[in-house]
């Protein structure tokens, strides 16, 4: 559980905005998109549960949490999925100004894919231009949410005074987003599927293990 992993730079804010703030650098100076975190394999197999699971019509609406440099949510748009219904949620500014940039250079569409600088903890990311407007208040508005290491990075912030990391909250803010009948894909590397279940599939979040 997040409780017994030790704290690291990769669950702190200034740890990827220095990461993207070189990325963002390189990608102006030498056209290099940046680090997959997780790799290609994990942008492939997340990619063929969408496309095995979610149909493009009508268009699904799709939210990345982490979203760094967009390269998930460029492959859902080259794979056919609506851009406009396409949104990455990324705490970093500069991981937000790369996505943008990337998407701007590849054109063809994938400069419609929306980002935002967001930290999901504390604000809910707004509805993409062209999605209906949900009701006052209302935010389970996405279809898909997608999560690529992102809380296997939140899961390694500092403690607080009652040993809880930020992660904890996590799980209800993923429940706060998804829309009923929607799905949330996460991929980790610190947490087994049972202790992913364990967290999110609850009767607090209301999400249910498929």
């Amino acid at each position: 559980m997040s409780s017994e992993l030790p704290p690291s730079k990769l669950g702190t804010k200034k740890h990827w905005d220095d990461v993207y703030s070189l990325e963002l650098t390189n990608f102006e100076d030498i056209g290099d998109e940046g680090e997959i975190w997780f790799g290609e394999d994990s942008v492939e197999k997340m990619l063929d549960w969408t496309q095995e699971n979610i149909p493009k019509e009508p268009a699904p609406s799709i939210l990345e949490i982490g979203s760094g440099n967009g390269a998930l949510l460029f492959a859902l748009h080259e794979a056919g999925y609506n851009a406009q219904f396409i949104c990455g949620a990324d705490y970093s500014e500069d991981a937000v100004n790369l996505a943008r940039a990337i998407g701007i250079s590849r054109g063809e569409g994938a400069e419609r894919v929306t980002f935002a600088a967001c930290d999901f903890l504390q604000d809910y990311p707004r509805v993409t231009e062209g999605m209906s407007k949900p009701d006052d208040g209302e935010t389970k508005v996405w279809d898909l949410v997608l999560d690529k290491g992102t809380f296997d990075a939140i899961a390694l912030a500092e403690k607080d005074e009652n040993g809880r990391t930020p992660a904890d909250k996590y799980p209800s803010r993923i429940a706060g987003v998804v829309k009923p009948g929607g799905h949330f894909l996460i991929v980790s590397c610190n947490f087994t599927e049972g202790e992913l279940k364990e967290r999110f599939a609850t009767q607090e979040t209301g999400l249910h293990y498929q």
